[in-house]
């Protein structure tokens, strides 16, 4: 195999799949499916602008990384002081418990879908979300990187091909479509259309998860600013996968008209409404989508054990002053995160139910995007710090200043809809 073959192999399966595996999950899924229901395909352009908008802040956090050596957190503690450090740690905390509760719940709800063994839905939703809890992390602690790279590219190939075929069998309008990428508005359906276009814009790809890139890279042995173009392809590709999925998603949903559901129960909702409205195809559509939207949300869980703890363990070492480990993966906070992570939010299954759960991640996750956003603008804008040729284009300061007006005005708008829904 080619240098320039084997180069591009690894941009399609490397670290920018790994963002979109990640970053795609149950609340990315709803938020589709629930927008195309309510706008139809006229709002697809709100897609390829998040995750366009997303890719800006990745790569802005990979030029950082790339031209400096140190990872994005190592920036922000060095230069916004002491209190940035304390601020963050405690907020990786509170997410982490909330965004994991979250992700068993809806693995749990996707499983008990596909194997209806209980008959009460909650005890099905426990016990299958535990149990893919310790799957992930059994999966993270014996076969490392390696084996969970290898594993995130099946899930993200299940629900990348059971989201486009599906949304191909419903036969969409490919007028209707090809408008809704190209010509930006926004329908007036009861005075929500804002509303649900904004939740479009900011549900593309993840939030805190978007920091893990950085840690990905690392593993991949990029660790030069001449690996930059290969970073910048890798994510292409990656937003690429997740923009195709988002507006499958989109297409899907408005094909199926109005959904009574949300969360995680949306996913059984749909497979039923499929099976319904496809005829003699409608049992292997209904058993194929609930598999694809399977592989969404266990491989987001699945990116959220393996790469969260790199965030902690970052931030235990910049705390501590001890030296880091050559790979932070072998590193015993690390693997105590890891197990923390994977246990401790077991308890949030017995006190909230999925919609109270995913409602105050919404709050707490909300904002990151833009304070994102601001530590980009600060510190890729210093030519002192990352020298003249790597700090932001004009373009690029555009850019970031928009993703945190867009992103704003969504956290806004997620904080109200789960404070009053």
């Amino acid at each position: 195999m080619s240098q320039q073959r084997k180069r591009f192999s690894l941009a399609v399966i490397g670290p920018g799949i790994l963002v979109a595996a990640t970053g795609v999950g149950a609340g990315d899924l709803a938020t589709a499916t629930l927008t195309g229901a309510a706008l139809g395909t006229a709002v697809l352009w709100a897609v390829i602008v998040g995750a366009a908008l997303k890719y800006v802040l990745n790569e802005g956090l990979t030029r950082w990384q790339l031209a400096t050596g140190t990872t994005l957190l190592e920036g922000a503690v060095q230069h916004l002081g002491r209190p940035a450090r304390w601020v963050f740690m405690a907020y990786l905390i509170v997410w982490s418990y909330l965004v994991a509760m979250a992700l068993m719940s809806a693995c749990g709800v996707a499983a008990a879908a596909i194997f209806p063994i209980f008959e009460d839905v909650a005890t099905s939703k426990i016990v299958f979300g535990i149990l893919q809890s310790l799957l992930a992390a059994g999966l993270v602690l014996v076969g490392g990187y390696s084996l969970f790279e290898k594993v995130m590219s099946v899930c993200i190939g299940i629900m990348f091909l059971v989201a486009v075929v599906t949304a191909i069998m419903l036969r969409p309008d490919l007028g209707e479509i090809m408008q809704g990428l190209v010509v930006p508005r926004i329908p007036e359906i009861n005075g929500g259309g804002l509303g649900w276009t904004i939740a479009l814009l900011g549900g593309v790809g993840g939030t805190v998860t978007v920091l893990c890139y950085g840690y990905w890279i690392r593993e991949e042995g990029r660790t030069q600013i001449d690996d930059l173009p290969a970073c910048r392809l890798d994510l292409a590709v990656g937003y690429g996968v997740t923009a195709i999925f988002g507006l499958a998603m989109v297409v899907i949903g408005s094909q199926l008209g109005e959904l009574d559901a949300r969360g995680a129960t949306l996913i059984v909702k749909v497979g039923d409404t499929l099976e319904t409205e496809m005829g003699v195809l409608g049992p292997a559509v209904r058993w194929a989508f609930l598999i694809g939207a399977w592989g969404a949300v266990f491989s987001s869980l699945l990116g959220v054990w393996q790469s969260v703890p790199y965030l902690f363990t970052d931030f235990w070492h910049l705390l501590s002053g001890l030296e880091k480990p050559p790979s932070q993966s072998q590193s015993p906070v690390y693997r105590k995160y890891l197990a923390a992570l994977a246990l401790i939010p077991i308890s949030g299954l017995f006190l909230f139910d999925f919609s109270s759960a995913m409602k105050i991640n919404g709050i707490v996750g909300a904002l990151f995007i833009p304070m994102l956003a601001i530590v980009l603008l600060i510190l890729n804008g210093n030519a002192t710090w990352v020298g003249h040729g790597n700090r932001n284009t004009p373009l690029t300061a555009v850019l970031l200043i928009a993703t945190l007006v867009v992103f704003l005005i969504a956290g806004g708008f997620q904080i109200v809809n789960s404070i009053s829904g």
